[in-house]
C-alpha cells in the first residue's frame, strides 16, 4: 500500500464516508435495534386493581402464626382456640388468668404494634390503622416489582408497569395484541401454601358427609389434581408456611423418576417451621397452588434445611413456569383485571408517520436557515446535525432504551439544543474572521472561546434531565432519557465532529475561505 493511497484510507473522509454507510444500514434496518413504546406500534394496555384486603388477612394471619411462640406454656395450656374473625385474631381461653398472662407476654413483645381487647375470656388483637396503612402501600409496591422482574424475565423488557391510584397498577405491553397473551405474560398470583392434611375424600359431599354436612370451624375443603385423578382435601384454614417464605425455586428434572418438578428451598426462618410441618411423620402436606391443590405428599421424616421439591402433573416448561412465577415473587395481594384496552398498530403508525412528517417539515426549515444565515458553514452544521439524529439512536438502542412519542419529543429539543450550540460556535469564528484572523485559527479560537458556554449549558440541562429521569415514571422518564442521550451526542458531534469537519477543509483541501 503507498504513503498516499494509506493516508486516504485513514484520512477523515474516508471514516466519514465509512460512518454514513453504518449509519444507513442501521437506519435501514432501526426496527431490529430500536425497541419502541406501545403509542408508537400500539399494543395491549390492562389495568389491574390490588386486592389489599388479602393483604391484610395475610398480615393477620402471620400475626395468628406469631401467638405461638409469645404465649407462655402455662397459658397456651388453656388455649382454646386461635381464628381471624372480624379483622382481628381472636384467641380464646379457657380462663381469664390465662388470658391476662397472655395479654401481658403480647403486649411486651408486642410493643405498641397492635392494640389489645379483652372480650370475655378472649383477646382480639387488631393492627392499627397506620400499620394497614403500610401494608396496603407495600402490597402494591411489593406487586409492581413482581410483575416487573416476571415481565422482564419473559423477555418482554419494554413494558411499563407502574402504580395508579391507591392500589391499582397499569401495565402496558408495546406490540402485544393479543390481551389473552398478555393476561397469560402477566401470569396467575402464584399463591403457595404448605398445609397439613386433616382429611381426603373423592369427592366434596363425600368429605361433607363425614362431618355433619358443614366444614368443622377454621377448616376449608380444597380441590385436587394429579395422577389418581380427582380429590378434596380438608385443610386449615391459614397455614404457617407460604410462598413468601421461599427463598429460592427452580424447575429441574427428578431423575430417578424422569418427570419435571420444582425444587424449592425456605428462608432461614421459615426452613424452622417446615421443618415442625414435615415432622408429623405418616400424615399428607398439601402444596396448595392458587386455591389448589397440586400434590400431598406423605412426612416419611422430618426434613432438615427447608428443602424440598413439589411434584405434579407438571410438563418441563409449566415447572419452570412455575419455579419463574415463585422466584419472581408471588403477589403480596391478589389482583383483578379492571380494564383491557386494545391499541391498534395502525393508531402507532399514524403517529409515526405525523412525527416523521413534522420531523421533515423542522428539518427543511431549520436547512433553510442554516444555509441563509451560515451559507456553507451552515450546510456542514446541518450535515452534523444528521449524525447528531444518528449517534442519539445508535445510544438508544445500546443502552436498550425504548423510544416513545415523549422521547422523540426529547430527541427534538437536543437538536434545538446542538443547533444553538452551531451558532454560538460560528458565530465566534466570524467575530474572528472580522478581526483579520485566518480562517484556521478563526475556527480554533472559535471553538475554544465558545467551550465554557457549552459545557455550562449542556451539563445544566443534563443534570436536569437526570433529576427527571430519577424521580419520574413512564413517558416523562422516557422524554428525560433521550433527553439526556442526546445531550452526550450533542457534545460528541458539536465540539469533535464539527471542528473535525471543518479543520480537513482547511488542513486537507486548502481551503482558505468560507462562508460563514
Amino acid at each position: 500500500m503507498t504513503v498516499t493511497l494509506r493516508r486516504l484510507v485513514f484520512s477523515r473522509l474516508s471514516i466519514l464516508v465509512f460512518l454514513t454507510g453504518l449509519g444507513g444500514w442501521f437506519l435501514y434496518n432501526l426496527n431490529s435495534y430500536v425497541k419502541f413504546g406501545i403509542d408508537l406500534v400500539g399494543g395491549t394496555y390492562i389495568t389491574l386493581d390490588v386486592q389489599v384486603e388479602k393483604a391484610y388477612e395475610n398480615a393477620l394471619v402471620d400475626l395468628l402464626n406469631s401467638v405461638d411462640d409469645i404465649i407462655p406454656a402455662s397459658a397456651k395450656a388453656q388455649l382454646i382456640s386461635k381464628e381471624i374473625r372480624d379483622n382481628s385474631v381472636r384467641v380464646s381461653f379457657s380462663s381469664v388468668g390465662a388470658r391476662n398472662q397472655a395479654a401481658d407476654l403480647i403486649s411486651q413483645r408486642m410493643q405498641g404494634a397492635i392494640s389489645i381487647e379483652t372480650i370475655d375470656e378472649a383477646l382480639a388483637l387488631r393492627l392499627p390503622r397506620a400499620r394497614l396503612d403500610k401494608i396496603a402501600r407495600d402490597a402494591v409496591a411489593s406487586n409492581v416489582n413482581a410483575l416487573t422482574t416476571r415481565l422482564n424475565r419473559f423477555g418482554v423488557s419494554e413494558i411499563l408497569v407502574a402504580q395508579h391510584g391507591n392500589r391499582r397498577i397499569v401495565v402496558e405491553l408495546p406490540n402485544v395484541h393479543d390481551i389473552q397473551q398478555a393476561k397469560s405474560l402477566i401470569g396467575r398470583v402464584a399463591e403457595l401454601d404448605f398445609k397439613i392434611v386433616e382429611d381426603s375424600a373423592a369427592t366434596e359431599d363425600a368429605l361433607l358427609e363425614r362431618y355433619g354436612g358443614s366444614v368443622p370451624e377454621g377448616m376449608i375443603i380444597l380441590p385436587g389434581e394429579g395422577a389418581r385423578g380427582s380429590e378434596y382435601y380438608l385443610v386449615a384454614q391459614y397455614g404457617t408456611l407460604s410462598g413468601r417464605d421461599l427463598e429460592m425455586a427452580r424447575g429441574e428434572l427428578d431423575h430417578s423418576k424422569g418427570l419435571p418438578v420444582v425444587s424449592f428451598k425456605f428462608k432461614p426462618d421459615a426452613a424452622r417451621r417446615f421443618y415442625e410441618l414435615t415432622a408429623n411423620v405418616g400424615r399428607q402436606i398439601a402444596i396448595v397452588l392458587d386455591g389448589v391443590v397440586i400434590s400431598a405428599p406423605v412426612a416419611n421424616e422430618p426434613i432438615a434445611g427447608g428443602s424440598g421439591v413439589i411434584s405434579g402433573n407438571f410438563t418441563t416448561q409449566s415447572a419452570n413456569e412455575l419455579a419463574l412465577l415463585l422466584s419472581s415473587g408471588a403477589f403480596v395481594a391478589p389482583v383483578t383485571f379492571e380494564e383491557e384496552r386494545h391499541i391498534g398498530p395502525s393508531l402507532g403508525q399514524e403517529a409515526v408517520h405525523q412525527g416523521m412528517l413534522a420531523c421533515a417539515v423542522g428539518g427543511l426549515l431549520l436547512l433553510l436557515f442554516c444555509l441563509l444565515v451560515y451559507k456553507m458553514g451552515g450546510l456542514i452544521a446541518f450535515v452534523v446535525l444528521l449524525y447528531n439524529i444518528l449517534l442519539s439512536l445508535a445510544l438508544l438502542a445500546g443502552l436498550g432504551a425504548t423510544l416513545t412519542l415523549p422521547g422523540i419529543a426529547g430527541l427534538l429539543l437536543t437538536i434545538g439544543v446542538a443547533v444553538d450550540a452551531s451558532i454560538l460556535i460560528y458565530e465566534r469564528i466570524k467575530e474572528e474572521l472580522r478581526n483579520g484572523a485566518p480562517l484556521r485559527r478563526a475556527i480554533d479560537a472559535g471553538f475554544a472561546g465558545s467551550l465554557a458556554v457549552i459545557l455550562d449549558s449542556n451539563i445544566t440541562a443534563f443534570l436536569g434531565a437526570l433529576v427527571l429521569y430519577i424521580y419520574a415514571s413512564g413517558p416523562v422518564r422516557g422524554f428525560a432519557a433521550t433527553q439526556m442521550v442526546g445531550i452526550l451526542a450533542t457534545l460528541i458531534t458539536g465540539l469533535w465532529l464539527l471542528k473535525s469537519m471543518l479543520t480537513y477543509l482547511t488542513d486537507v483541501l486548502g481551503v482558505g475561505k468560507l462562508k460563514i
